[in-house]
């Protein structure tokens, strides 16, 4: 699981890791490998034209030291100062001693032609504690940075970007590789500053954070094989789990099938379907459970799905809500549920919103959802006392009583299809049947949905269908 940590409590394990080496020798140690780093991503270090874009805090220093160490490698490399006066004496004299080169940012024209002609930029701008965007002289840089050809490695973090967030506001500065000391920062894990992040690559220098600590989990194979039912020899469909599918209507009756195939492929024994489209259900899943009476008299579930493709249909959400078993909300199911009967059930409850859903409930634009996704995820699970899954860019899962957010890891934009919420509601809502909590079936469901995609899609367009057809090699795959 890779664990991800607040700007405060990383600081605190650095503190406290200095106290027991001697001095330098920390940033020593993230200077190494940050070089080791750009000396791989350039191939041949020898004769490559290095720029060390370098601020005033820790950052310009570890860029200082690594630059150095390329230089003693035959690589010609020059530090631009944006504050002169403040960058690391250390670092500095470290970088003239190895034969580097030293230019202020002021120096317009011959500052552009060293990138222009770069074939390495390494961002040491502004460290973990950098608040808003680039300053003008920084965002002059950057933008001359975007024209060159030049890779371009951040220390730590891309500066512009708040890594306590992942939230840009303002101009930032793109990185084709980051390399992140001791621990993942949020914002390396979560858009928007992900984007800006590129390939993001983790240096061990010692920090040891308390785990219970961590703000942002990511899982990875392991945890998910961890979370999956496995059935044993004395299981049977209704040991195994049954979930009810809520969802379609006469004009969408395709909702219904998409959700149907996402829960016959999540682990549950059996799907019932309660809806007007069992027709369309049955003619191609034959093996669901399809009624007409309603939730309430359909049969025994341990888990609801309600919502897609509902339409208007507000009395199934609404008696859904009442049934006390786990139930996902999804669609126009989040819509039409009240937020009090949401609030005051006492069984777990599951929403899954994309940015534009999360804004209507929010009260609030997308935009600035999408701009804020991890405030914006867990806003949202204390406003509902429910345990939310933000669909998008990078999904998020958050508990209402707290605790790590977790974000996906899995996934390509050919995801963003008609009808793959559909597939991952009905996923989702067979792993809380399987006996899943909340937060831990939306993150596997995530997963699995998001591996499926890539599966599916393998660098091409694809449909909602094939993502759910992808399902069980997505399974083996994580099972490994």
């Amino acid at each position: 699981m890779r664990t991800a940590y607040s700007v405060e409590t990383v600081r605190a394990a650095e503190r406290a890791l200095m106290a027991r080496l001697p001095e330098g020798a920390l940033m020593q140690r993230a200077a190494a490998g940050l070089a080791a780093a750009c000396a791989e991503l350039l191939g041949r270090v020898y004769g490559s034209r290095v720029v060390l874009l370098v601020g005033s805090g820790d950052n310009g220093g570890d860029a200082l030291y690594a630059g150095a160490r390329l230089a003693r490698r035959g690589a010609g490399v020059t530090a631009v100062l944006l504050t002169p006066g403040r960058a690391h004496g250390g670092g500095l004299a470290a970088l003239r001693r190895a034969g580097g080169a030293v230019a202020p940012a002021d120096g317009a024209g011959p500052v552009e032609e060293l990138l222009l002609r770069a074939d390495l930029v390494v961002d040491g701008i502004v460290g973990i504690g950098g608040k808003g965007g680039l300053r003008p002289d920084a965002e002059r840089l950057a933008g001359v940075v975007a024209r060159s050809r030049a890779a371009v490695v951040a220390v730590d973090l891309p500066s512009g970007v708040d890594a306590d967030t992942g939230e840009v506001r303002g101009a930032a500065l793109r990185a084709d590789l980051t390399v992140t000391f001791g621990t993942y920062k949020p914002g390396l894990l979560v858009d928007p500053a992900r984007e800006y992040a590129g390939v993001v690559r983790l240096v061990d220098i010692g920090l040891a954070p308390p785990p219970a600590d961590a703000v942002l989990q990511a899982l990875q194979h392991a945890d998910v094989d961890r979370l999956l039912p496995v059935p044993t020899g004395e299981s049977d469909k209704y040991r195994r789990g049954v979930v009810g599918i809520a969802a379609g209507s006469a004009r969408y009756p395709g909702a219904a099938v998409l959700a149907v195939s996402g829960a016959l492929r999540g682990g549950a024994g059996a799907v019932r379907y309660v809806g007007p489209a069992g027709d369309a259900v049955i003619a191609r899943f034959p093996e669901t459970l399809v009624s007409d009476a309603g939730p309430a008299r359909a049969g025994r579930v341990q888990a609801w799905v309600v919502g897609p493709g509902a339409g208007d249909d507000a009395q199934t959400v609404s008696e859904v809500l009442e049934a006390d078993v786990p139930v996902l909300l999804d669609a126009d199911g989040l819509r039409l549920a009240e937020r009090d009967a949401v609030r005051r059930r006492t069984a777990p409850t599951l929403m899954t919103p994309h940015a534009g859903e999360a804004a209507a409930l929010l009260g609030v634009r997308r935009e600035e959802v999408e701009g804020a996704r991890l405030a914006a995820v867990r806003e949202l699970a204390a406003a509902y006392r429910a345990t939310v899954l933000l669909k998008g860019s990078t999904t998020l899962v958050a508990d209402s009583a707290g605790g790590p957010v977790r974000v996906n890891a899995t996934g390509t934009p050919w995801l963003a299809t008609a009808g793959s919420g559909d597939v991952l509601s009905g996923l989702a809502g067979s792993l809380l049947a399987a006996g899943l909590g909340a937060a831990d079936a939306g993150s596997a469901a995530a997963y699995l949905h998001g591996l499926a995609g890539r599966f599916a899609a393998d660098g091409a367009p694809t449909g909602a269908h094939d993502v759910a057809s992808h399902i069980p090699e997505a399974w083996r795959d994580v099972r490994g």
